[in-house]
C-alpha cells in the first residue's frame, strides 16, 4: 500500500508539473500574440504619421517654391523696368549730347568759315 501511495504521489506531482508547464506555455503564447498585435498597431500608426508628415512637407515645399517663383518674377519684372528706364535715360542723354555736339560743331564751323 505504501508503494501505491508513493506511486500516486509521484504521479500527482508529475501531473501538476505538466499542468503548470502547459499554463506557462499558454501565457507565453498569449503574451507573444499581444506583443505582435501592439507592434503591428504601432507600426501602422507610425506609417500613418510619417505619411502625414511627408504630405505636410510636400505642401510646404510647394508653398516655398511658389513664393520663390513669385519673388523671382517680381525681381525679373523690376529688372526689366529698370533696364527700360535706363535705356530711355541713356537715349535722352545721347540725344542731348548729340544736340550739344551738333551745336558745338556748328559754332566751330561758323568760327572757321570766313564771312
Amino acid at each position: 500500500m505504501k508503494k501505491l501511495m508513493t506511486l500516486l504521489s509521484i504521479l500527482a506531482v508529475g501531473l501538476c508539473t505538466v499542468a503548470i508547464a502547459q499554463d506557462a506555455a499558454t501565457d507565453t503564447d498569449k503574451a507573444a500574440k499581444d506583443a505582435a498585435k501592439a507592434t503591428k498597431k504601432a507600426a501602422k500608426k507610425t506609417g500613418h504619421e510619417t505619411d502625414k508628415a511627408a504630405h505636410k512637407t510636400a505642401d510646404v515645399s510647394k508653398d516655398v517654391a511658389k513664393g520663390t517663383a513669385d519673388v523671382t518674377k517680381d525681381a525679373a519684372e523690376g529688372t526689366a523696368n529698370a533696364a527700360k528706364k535706363t535705356g530711355k535715360a541713356t537715349e535722352k542723354g545721347a540725344k542731348k549730347a548729340g544736340k550739344e555736339v551738333k551745336g558745338g560743331a556748328e559754332k566751330a564751323v561758323d568760327t572757321v568759315t570766313p564771312k
